[in-house]
């Protein structure tokens, strides 16, 4: 069974409906007594970096978040959702996040370097391009994804599964051990999206333990 975690921010709706269209039980709650009887969590997010780890930090979440992913259990984490999984954000000034992930989350400069201007925030559909193999992409085949967002990853280059590009390589699925993230949204990515969501129900439902 996968846990939701609610926290107030969530795509809560899309997500839920994404995970009923391919048969996979959940449970969405903000109780940690509640998201402890699940397999593997969700943590989504729609919102302001701050905002989201104010809740966090205040309502205990937090607090079993950081047992859950020290018992090396699945984590997904879905655009601000994998940006809290990060040590830091510079949205409205620098916040820390939850840190499991080596990286900060920063703004789209809405300029290349020849200094070409672009649109911020970075929504529409680009495509994932596959960087190694990883237990989360096994039965996933490179294509488009929905994204919608101002702020941008930027981490390591080995916890990067999948880039995409909007006038910078753009960290679009990271990983490490157990902690994955996707920076588009899933639930709104049409065969790609739910493929993903579809492996990684399977990998909750066998209990798999990834390892670097």
């Amino acid at each position: 069974m996968i846990g939701i975690v609610d926290y107030g921010m969530g795509n809560l709706h899309s997500v839920s409906k994404a995970l009923e269209r391919i048969g996979l039980d959940y449970v969405l709650s903000n109780e940690p007594s509640e998201l402890a009887q699940a397999d593997g969590l969700i943590l989504p997010g729609v919102g302001a970096f701050p905002d989201a780890m104010t809740i966090l930090d205040s309502s205990g979440l937090r607090t079993f978040l950081d047992q859950w992913v020290g018992e090396n259990k699945p984590l997904l984490g879905i655009c601000l959702g994998m940006q809290l999984l990060f040590e830091e954000s510079e949205e409205y000034g620098w916040t820390k996040g939850l840190g499991y992930l080596p990286g900060k989350v920063v703004r789209f400069s809405g300029k290349t370097r020849e200094g070409v201007r672009y649109k911020v925030p970075h929504m529409g559909w680009n495509n994932l391009t596959f960087h190694k193999k990883h237990p989360l992409l096994e039965t996933v085949e490179e294509g488009y994804v929905y994204f919608v967002h101002s702020y941008v990853v930027q981490t390591e280059k080995n916890v990067v599964l999948a880039s995409s590009e909007y006038h910078h390589d753009v960290p679009a699925i990271v990983g490490r051990e157990n902690v994955l993230g996707a920076q588009f949204h899933p639930e709104k990515s049409s065969d790609v999206g739910m493929a993903i969501l579809r492996q990684f129900g399977k990998l909750v439902e066998q209990g798999v333990k990834i390892h670097d």
